[in-house]
């Protein structure tokens, strides 16, 4: 049978450690060889049978880490085995056995005289190369999915479709059923959804960090931080809660740096429980490295964009109350009137003036008139229409433009305003006290008014005189 194998290799005799090998042999010889040398091996686990049908429903069940097979079971077994490390053994005649292995496409096989140190190399040689063959693999992927990511981000200029590629891809090649790239705005601390494949629309959501303890951990750290469960790892315990009903189970953070600074993350999450391995780690770290400048880029463009759009609302909005400035209106009531003139479609104007507002200044301060200026504005934008367009005119005077809208509708509408500013009880004021206000009302068309200003200039004569006649009320232009 020849010798035992080395000193160094054994193991406790019967402790069924190691790996499993499944074992096919019929008796005899190679069972007498093969018993011994699996009992004396602390490296494999022998696992025996004497037929080919309960030895393939073992497979099928449990594939082991390699195959021990009699060369005579071949012709049974042999398209079942091909992905797993196989020994065959050679019970007949040599020469015949040997081309019956070879026909198989059997590479690693034994013949008389057995001998133990010989098995034992055949299957280290035969998992190691399975071994290197599916490393070979992974890293041919790996490499391939690098490409496919340098076209990526050669494929666009336009940051927003860049980033939605980016994660498309990512989703693809992972196990995941959300997968996101979040930026982060260390100026404000606060971060931002740019791209998710879910949905190539998303971008500009705000995150609230506090409910992303593992966002944080990845940003502070400026590692990935895995969360292998969410039910079981201590960093999302505050947002377990949270978390489980949304079906997210497993998730997985890369933070992305550009010039040794972190700027974002990837964000992948799961439904299953899902450790995500090194080799994943790895690849999502390579990709987010070799897109950090595209990354950047479209970052920063972000970032403009985000920038462009605050100050383009600051040009357009009364910095007191928040809602339009008088510039946005002068603008906008061109547009509406010319399209009303063009179609001969009806337009509304009101004028709004606060009652006895110096009073409130004078009672309870400037600021507390700052207060109210901003209540009414709110509360005025809030009971407005979506169509309409509310704008501080100066002071306490504020003007609603009404498109689409008959005399008749923009008098209903002013009624309803005024006795809504009426009813309201005024946080900013003591005891919530209520205030009340004129509104001025003209409409287009009308024979008087020829032109915008003229719509704006009649309006303002109304409040006038609903100013004169008593307050609290909804005067129209007749003319």
């Amino acid at each position: 049978m020849g010798t035992r194998i080395s000193a160094a290799k054994k193991g406790t005799k019967g402790a069924g450690q190691g790996k499993e090998v499944a074992v096919l042999a019929g008796g005899g010889a190679v069972l007498r060889f093969l018993r011994p040398f699996f009992e004396d091996c602390g490296i494999y686990r022998a696992v025996y049978y004497e037929k080919a049908d309960l030895f393939l429903k073992h497979l099928s069940e449990s594939p082991p880490a390699a195959v021990v097979v009699e060369g005579v079971f071949l012709n049974e077994v042999s398209d079942r085995i091909t992905k797993i490390p196989t020994v065959a053994v050679i019970s007949g005649d040599t020469g015949r056995g040997v081309e019956n292995v070879i026909s198989h496409h059997v590479k690693h096989y034994l013949y008389r005289p057995y001998v133990a140190r010989d098995l034992e190399y055949k299957l280290e040689s035969a998992i190691l190369e399975k071994y290197t063959f599916e490393k070979l693999g992974e890293e041919m992927k790996e490499l391939e999915t690098l490409v496919a990511f340098g076209r990526i981000i050669s494929s666009t200029l336009d940051p927003k479709e860049l980033l939605y590629r980016i994660v498309k891809k990512i989703a693809e090649i992972m196990p995941v059923t959300r997968c996101s790239m979040i930026r982060v705005d260390w100026l404000h601390r606060s971060a931002f959804v740019v791209a998710s494949f879910e949905d190539p629309s998303v971008a500009g959501i705000k995150l609230s960090l506090r409910k992303y303890p593992e966002i944080i951990r990845a940003l502070t750290s400026k590692r990935p931080v895995v969360i292998g469960d969410v039910s079981s790892d201590p960093i999302m315990a505050g947002v377990k809660a949270i978390i489980e009903p949304l079906g997210i189970r497993s998730i997985l953070v890369i933070p992305v740096f550009f010039r040794d600074k972190v700027i974002g993350t990837l964000f992948l999450r799961t439904s299953r429980t899902h450790a995500f391995n090194r080799s994943e780690v790895r690849l999502l770290n390579t990709i987010t490295e070799a897109s950090a400048n595209a990354l950047y880029n479209a970052f920063l463009f972000e970032q403009v964009e985000d920038e462009k759009s605050r100050l383009e609302k600051l040009a357009i909005t009364d910095y007191l109350t928040g809602i339009y400035n008088v510039r946005y209106f002068s603008h906008r009531i061109i547009e509406e009137f010319s399209r009303s003139a063009r179609y001969g479609l009806p337009i509304g104007c009101l004028m709004f003036d606060i009652d006895f507002f110096k009073r409130i200044n004078d009672v309870y301060g400037h600021k507390t008139g700052d207060r109210v200026l901003r209540e009414f504005a709110q509360l005025l934008k809030k009971r407005s229409r979506k169509s309409d367009v509310l704008a501080r005119y100066g002071g306490e005077e504020f003007i609603l433009l009404l498109p689409q809208t008959s005399r008749e509708g923009a008098i209903r509408e002013a009624e309803r305003l005024r006795e809504s500013v009426r009813d309201h009880g005024f946080r900013s004021l003591r005891s919530k006290t209520g205030i009340t206000v004129s509104v001025g009302v003209a409409v287009f068309p009308h024979n008087a008014v020829k032109t915008h200003d003229d719509l704006i200039a009649f309006a303002d004569q109304a409040l006038f005189t609903a100013k004169n006649t008593g307050r609290d009320r909804v005067t129209v232009y007749e003319g």
